[in-house]
């Protein structure tokens, strides 16, 4: 399709939008609050703005997908993103500023809100909206019940309506390169050792890529709040899900400290003896995100640890539009753990309900009634398939069974940069749902739906499913069902201040595991190295955030019987 043909039926599209006056009969639509602007009778757009605490993309202030949900819900949102700071930073400079954007989601920084009287409690609004009602079971909304009994943020990510349907692992792994597998003739990798000798004999044959660029065997990314690459795999190895701060024993209930297991001073010895043989990268530990994201676009990169979300659409895009799949250069996860026979955890089924963070209307919105009917608007089927499938007959086709589809064209283009900025608007920090559509037909996003994702597939992932004979990401890991009640612990440790005992624990076990893990890694005499970061790490007192761990996880289960 020529670009000026997709104008033209984008032309079309905001025509037959500026007639639509509601979102369609499924709970999502307007309200009446758009008030008309006079002649023409076109809809006034009221517009709010936004802030976000994360690294993100801005889009084009005419972005077309943007206006075409403007008209429909009257409502506009200018987005700004994290840039330079840390979250807590940012969040900071907010508060002291103190005035607010209208919505914002402050990540680790949402404390402060919350401390500031910065965030609009949601409690009596909530039945107003069917669609953001909808969204969580009470339980679920009781549990985002602030100290003071009140409800001030909705998690956005997670949730699934109708059937869930996954195809790609948005979560952590080990990845690697298809042209590694490619070139070894797909062997099965299961354990740490395995993935590591693959690697090293892969770059002992090929130490440069086509056009003689040095590929890097192994990086690591350790900035910020993103060593979670370096540090938290131990976890997984054992074969536990992502609780992220903490083991959790499903039997016993009890929490364990995955930092000084006997496989966490396994992992590191073996991070520490691939380093020295020139397999890690020796820059692993002073690069910014940025020069991580450049490695990994730039296709050199055989293998990694990372969550899918956080370099697959910038990274991941990259290598498809520069034609490096060609060469095997897209990532697919492996099902490792430190010794065969665990059965891994790395993909759990279900959705996560994110307690420590989400999207808030703040004290500054002049209008928050207005504010949350846009949330309400985006949760509405036709809004939501805006935002995830874009524009029928543009950017996905419609069969006469009503099953959604993109052609090759259309996948390239919405997989492009500018394409993306100018034309589709996810807005993909607010609420989203996953799984089926309520049509019961498709999937939510193009993401989730079997026949369109595989069919979209590169060639060299598609080569590799096809080899070990899966269909999608989570199959070659395989999935657990939901871990239980308690789970996951990182929605407690994210919030958690140096107000007590553990809260201060825990910021200095971050700073201990910061400073100390790069020089484990790079030890000359890995077991010195070692012994010198567990007696920083003791000094510490885990033992005080191990507690307040274990109270949380009893009291989650207590709330959860209640329901029961």
């Amino acid at each position: 399709m020529r670009k000026k043909h997709v104008k033209t039926l984008m032309l079309t599209a905001l025509m037959a939008a500026s007639l639509v006056t509601g979102c369609g009969g499924d709970g999502g639509n307007s309200d009446g609050k758009k008030t008309s602007s006079g002649g023409g009778g076109k809809k006034d757009i009221k517009e709010f703005t936004a802030f976000f605490a994360t690294p993100g993309s801005e889009i084009n202030d005419d972005n077309e997908i943007q206006q075409i949900i403007a008209e429909k819900t009257g409502v506009k949102v200018k987005e700004t993103w994290l840039t330079g700071q840390t979250a807590e930073e940012a969040i900071g400079t907010i508060i002291a500023g103190g005035e607010y954007p209208d919505f914002i989601e402050g990540g680790a920084g949402q404390p402060q809100l919350y401390d500031a009287g910065a965030l609009v409690a949601l409690d009596d609004y909530l039945d107003k909206y069917p669609n953001i009602k909808e969204f969580f079971t009470e339980q679920e909304w009781d549990s985002l019940r602030q100290d003071d009994g009140h409800i001030y943020w909705i998690p956005q990510f997670s949730n699934i309506y109708g059937n869930e349907r996954v195809c790609e692992h948005n979560d952590e792994a080990f990845w690697i390169q298809t042209r590694v597998l490619k070139w070894a003739d797909y062997p099965e990798i299961k354990t740490m050792d395995q993935y590591f000798d693959l690697i090293e004999k892969y770059y002992e044959a090929n130490p440069k890529m086509e056009d003689g660029t040095q590929n890097i065997p192994y990086t690591i990314l350790c900035e910020d709040w993103r060593y979670f690459c370096l540090e938290n795999a131990p976890q997984f190895l054992d074969g536990y899900p992502n609780d992220g701060s903490v083991i959790v024993n499903p039997e016993t209930l009890k929490v364990i400290d995955y930092n000084t297991t006997p496989t966490a001073v396994r992992y590191f010895k073996k991070l520490n003896e691939e380093y020295h043989k020139g397999i890690v990268d020796r820059e692993s530990f002073t690069q910014t995100y940025d020069e991580y994201i450049a490695k990994l676009s730039s296709g050199r990169v055989l293998g990694m640890i990372d969550q899918w979300w956080d370099f697959a659409y910038t990274a991941g895009d990259a290598i498809k539009s520069a034609g490096l799949d060609k060469q095997g250069c897209s990532y697919v996860p492996l099902p490792i753990t430190i010794d065969e026979g665990i059965k891994n955890q790395w993909h759990n089924s279900g959705g996560v309900v994110n307690v420590s963070s989400g999207i808030a209307v703040t004290t500054s919105c002049d209008d928050v009634e207005a504010a949350l009917q846009f949330i309400n608007d985006l949760l509405g089927q036709e809004i939501h398939d805006l935002r995830f499938w874009g524009v029928e007959g543009v950017d996905y086709n419609k069969n006469d069974k009503g099953e959604f589809s993109r052609t090759s064209e259309m996948r390239t283009r919405c997989a492009d940069t500018a394409y993306k900025a100018s034309h589709m608007c996810t807005y993909s920090y607010f609420p989203q749902w996953g799984g089926t559509s309520r049509d019961g037909i498709n999937a939510m996003s193009p993401s989730g739906q079997e026949s369109e994702f595989y069919d979209g597939l590169r060639d060299d992932v598609k080569e590799c499913f096809d080899a070990y004979g899966v269909k999608t990401y989570v199959e070659m890991l395989g999935t657990s069902e939901s871990p239980g009640a308690w789970y996951p612990m990182w929605s407690f440790s994210n919030v958690m201040t140096t107000d007590s005992d553990g809260g201060m624990a825990w910021t200095k076990m971050g700073e201990i595991k910061h400073e100390y893990l790069p020089k484990v890694v790079m030890a000359k005499d890995f077991d010195k190295g070692w012994e010198d970061y567990m007696k920083a790490y003791k000094k510490c007192k885990p033992e005080d955030f191990l507690s307040e761990v274990q109270a949380e996880v009893d009291r989650r289960m207590a709330e959860a019987a209640k329901y029961q």
